[in-house]
């Protein structure tokens, strides 16, 4: 009886786990489950490419959300059974003890051999002891509540995780088609597109090519030019991801370039950062689908590894526009499940380059865009 009494009081108490991963999970389907509203009131909005561009966000914003919920879910799942785990020896043999006293006669538990003085002694020891046993008995209820309940929050997330990757691809087809219509935007110049074409086909570099820009405007329709360079240093990037190689750094081969490369989710939505022109759209080089954008005189943003351009070139694009998609394929509700069943985050197997030139010279993005 000591023994177990002994062993009571070693048991390690932590403190019960905070609710905090369910309710972020569930805060994250509700601002789905807004998103879908959102997105029915943006078929009938005045201005449907900004609200569709809203409601797009709003989605990755939902779903990453959730996906970060239902890691942590399962982070703490894993930690609760690892404990337990390590800790079931202590407990089977601090349950082996209790069973053998609760089968003992009451009258021998209030004997003691040393007489009465033991008896009172194991009396008082086992009054101090009782509560520390309650504690560690509830420790463990709510530990296994607790482990039941993400569980169950994990298996229950696939018709959210479905709904939410459906609503956003609904989404992303209405912008497309939105801004395929629309002819609200002021236009600065109109290309020449056989100069686009000539300078395509005759520069074999970036540098070349940014350089050679000015040649494929064929006329100039207004003197209105976006100057951001008030907000120098402060703009955001232009797509929700993190930088993985920042300006001039190496690749795993050895190849360096004046930019960053930023590793996004598939399909994600690519803004502009920032009022700008939209001097050049679609394929370069060996960089894809490209995007440039002129956001002041002399200053060109060049962002490249786009699915998908929107716009026309020519364009004054707002800040926060809609510009283009991120390639790759959406995961499907299982492997993200599994994924945060792992432990893993959201994956980002897309990379955007993002370049930014003033005259003819590449400079740090980071002088002109804020990190993430």
């Amino acid at each position: 009886m000591r023994a177990a009494l002994f062993l009571a009081l070693a048991l390690l108490a932590a403190p019960a786990a905070a609710q905090e991963t369910a309710a972020a999970a569930r805060a994250a389907a509700e601002r789905l489950a807004a998103a879908s509203e959102q997105l029915d009131a943006a078929q009938g909005a005045r201005d449907r490419v900004s609200a569709l561009t809203e409601t797009v966000r709003a989605y990755e914003a939902g779903l990453t959300a959730l996906r970060d919920g239902l890691r942590r879910a399962a982070i703490r799942e894993r930690a609760i059974a690892v404990e337990l785990e390590a800790r079931r020896d202590e407990i089977a043999e601090l349950l082996g003890a209790l069973q053998s006293m609760s089968r003992a006669p009451a009258p021998l538990l209030l004997l003691h051999p040393a007489g009465p003085l033991g008896t009172a002694r194991a009396g008082l020891i086992a009054s101090e002891v009782t509560p520390a046993l309650q504690a560690e008995a509830e420790r463990l209820r709510a530990d296994l509540q607790e482990a039941a309940d993400l569980a169950a929050l994990q298996q229950s997330a696939i018709s959210t995780l479905e709904e939410g990757l459906s609503g956003a691809q609904s989404a992303r087809s209405a912008l497309s088609e939105a801004i395929s219509e629309r002819t609200d935007l002021p236009m600065r110049f109109t290309e020449n597109p056989v100069a686009t074409a000539l300078l395509i086909a005759s520069t074999d570099t970036l540098d070349g090519f940014a350089s050679g820009l000015a040649q494929t405007i064929d006329a100039e329709l207004s003197s209105t030019v976006p100057d951001a360079t008030g907000l120098k240093g402060q703009i955001p990037l232009p797509v929700q991801g993190q930088v993985l190689r920042g300006f001039g750094e190496a690749d795993a081969a050895g190849v360096t370039r004046p930019g960053l490369v930023i590793a996004t989710a598939p399909r994600s939505l690519v803004t502009t950062p920032v009022a700008a022109t939209l001097r050049f759209r679609g394929e370069l080089l060996d960089y894809g689908n490209v995007a440039i954008l002129e956001p002041a005189a002399g200053v060109l943003v060049i962002l490249a590894g786009l699915a998908e351009v929107y716009g026309r070139t020519g364009e004054i694009l707002p800040a926060g526009a809609a510009l283009g998609l991120m390639g790759g394929d959406p995961p499907a509700p299982h492997e993200i499940l599994t994924e945060t069943a792992q432990g893993g985050g959201a994956p980002r197997s897309e990379t955007l380059y993002l370049e930014v030139r003033e005259g003819d010279a590449p400079v740090d993005p980071e002088t002109w865009f804020a990190p993430a």
